[in-house]
């Protein structure tokens, strides 16, 4: 690790670890300096990225302090740390364990106006052009399964792994497994856990979508 690495990872951890909070003033840089033997000129570099990231701001005779909204900033990092480091193994691996198991909470609290959302989605996806096009309808149709279970959380999980998909690697991986039949496929699938939804069919349901992934899995990882 280099010394600019060293000083950011030492700044970000006192922050996400709670030791250094909103409105608490960071060291100087010849603190900072000293305590990891660079040129003050180094430390400047990276206070710089890390006040272009909003995490700290600058004040000319008074110092360096946290931002209020450097908390949600690194929450966001971590969170797209975490998706950058999601394979697509791992991936399937979560929807295989969590899709199915949030059927029961879909089944009771999905709406009219969640069914034609789903409805959309299917129609949508089934007139889709493109692999671009039927891949954000397929993830909005999960999405939208998900909303429909009336839980923030796992919608704000959902959303998460929608941002996976859309990482290069999945879609490569995707599309070369997306053969028209595979889609006519999907697109049955769909169809048809939809419908188990709509009819308030628990145990067909959460059958139809544990089927549906492992057909993803399979064509997509080979087992």
């Amino acid at each position: 690790m280099n010394h600019a690495s060293a000083i950011r990872g030492f700044i970000i951890e006192r922050l996400q670890s709670g030791q250094w909070r909103a409105g608490d003033r960071l060291p100087t840089e010849r603190d900072l300096s000293e305590q990891f033997s660079v040129s003050r000129s180094t430390v400047r570099k990276v206070l710089q990225q890390m006040k272009d990231l909003q995490v700290i701001s600058q004040t000319v005779g008074s110092g360096t302090y946290v931002t209020d909204q450097a908390a949600s900033v690194l929450r966001g990092m971590a969170g797209q740390d975490a998706v950058r480091q999601t394979s697509p193994a791992e991936l399937m691996e979560a929807r295989l364990a969590l899709e199915p198991a949030i059927i029961e909470m879909v089944v009771g609290n999905a709406t009219a106006a969640d069914f034609d959302r789903m409805d959309m989605c299917c129609g949508k996806a089934e007139a889709a052009l493109t692999f671009e096009d039927f891949e954000h309808w397929d993830a909005m149709l999960h999405e939208t399964i998900a909303r429909a279970a009336r839980n923030t959380f796992v919608s704000s999980v959902f959303q998460l792994m929608n941002q996976v998909r859309n990482q290069p690697e999945w879609g490569l991986m995707k599309r070369r497994s997306l053969t028209p039949e595979r889609r006519r496929q999907y697109e049955a699938d769909h169809r048809a856990l939809v419908q188990a939804i709509k009819e308030r069919d628990l145990p067909q349901a959460k059958a139809l979508a544990t089927e549906h992934l492992l057909h993803v899995r399979r064509n997509l990882l080979n087992f």
